[in-house]
């Protein structure tokens, strides 16, 4: 079973103190919470059983893995998934979490950027609903022909929804046929005023896309295959918010990248927590550049890809193990 977000500080605190050696004021330092706050975690830590004297039962081992991911690839906070042989489709246990960790770290008075796409659609759909204050949603990026399923206006306006909040649209389409017309819409001042604002988030969500055939930017109509694997030789690695990434979660210097109606990625990165939440394992490369880009703070997976990814991180993997 998958750690309740609730509890995650216990563990980060337990795994900082007891795995890593810090002192109380040391995990009290980089946690942001008070040193006594560090204290009642390690007391619950302990009383629970989550940790012995010299360290874990099976509940803290299943989540020690989180614990490395967040060393080895500097983020936040991750979650990961248990594989479970009993349910025929695992992705949706991922988005069950994802859905209980994105309103956990919802505050009163947030400013939250949504993106779009099946995953964030999923999520949408399946939160409990909320009576949260003064809390306003954001579309990240323009938006889609009607006939498309989980579009930025749906995937927005949903979560607002269940959140009770205020939600902003984009009143643009996610993709211009000339570069022109998208230097002049951006230029437009409410245009201009919404992308400037994004930001101001304090919370994002979104997943990451493939640059195949299958990609929902090809699916979508904004690319066509052709023109997608154009860009894959060019060096594209994976989709954020409807932008094309390079391996190193840089925007992709394109003609498509001119003509879209979307957040900077410098907006993107100066959001405090950004949760990417990843279901498919055909995205391992997409969020491997993304990470490395800087553009997620906070993770949810399955096992089998937190696996894939502390292989990846190799050496650093091994110096926190």
């Amino acid at each position: 079973m998958a750690i309740r977000p609730a509890e995650q500080l216990i563990h980060k605190a337990a795994w900082l103190y007891y795995a890593h050696g810090l002192r109380q004021d040391q995990v009290a330092r980089q946690l942001k919470i008070s040193r006594a706050s560090v204290a009642m975690y390690l007391r619950k830590a302990r009383e629970t059983g989550i940790v012995n004297i010299s360290t874990s039962t099976q509940l803290f081992t299943d989540d020690v893995m989180a614990r490395k991911l967040e060393d080895a690839l500097k983020l936040d906070a991750v979650w990961i998934v248990p594989e479970n042989g009993h349910v025929a489709d695992p992705s949706t246990d991922i988005a069950v979490l994802a859905a209980s960790v994105f309103l956990e770290l919802i505050k009163k008075g947030d400013r939250i950027g949504v993106a779009w796409g099946r995953t964030i659609y999923t999520i949408a759909d399946i939160m409990s609903y909320a009576d949260l204050q003064d809390v306003t949603v954001v579309q990240l990026c323009g938006n889609l022909g009607a006939p498309y399923s989980y579009r930025p206006d749906q995937c927005t306006m949903e979560i607002a929804r269940r959140l009770n909040a205020k939600g902003l649209n984009f009143y643009a389409p996610l993709v211009l046929t000339t570069e022109e017309l998208a230097r002049g819409l951006r230029a437009e001042p409410v245009i201009r005023e919404q992308l400037s604002g994004i930001s101001a988030c304090n919370l994002a969500l979104y997943s990451v896309g493939t640059v195949d055939a299958d990609s929902h930017v090809v699916k979508c109509g904004a690319l066509t295959a052709s023109e997608m694997e154009a860009l894959r030789r060019a060096g594209a690695a994976g989709v954020i918010a409807g932008q094309i990434i390079d391996a190193q979660g840089k925007a992709l210097d394109c003609s498509y990248n001119r003509r879209i109606i979307s957040a900077e990625l410098s907006s993107l990165r100066k959001i405090e927590k950004r949760l990417v939440v990843v279901q498919e394992d055909s995205k391992f490369g997409p969020l491997v550049a993304a990470i490395a880009g800087g553009l997620c703070t906070h993770l949810v997976v399955g096992a089998r890809m937190a696996r894939r990814l502390l292989d990846h991180a190799g050496p650093a993997a091994e110096k926190v193990a």
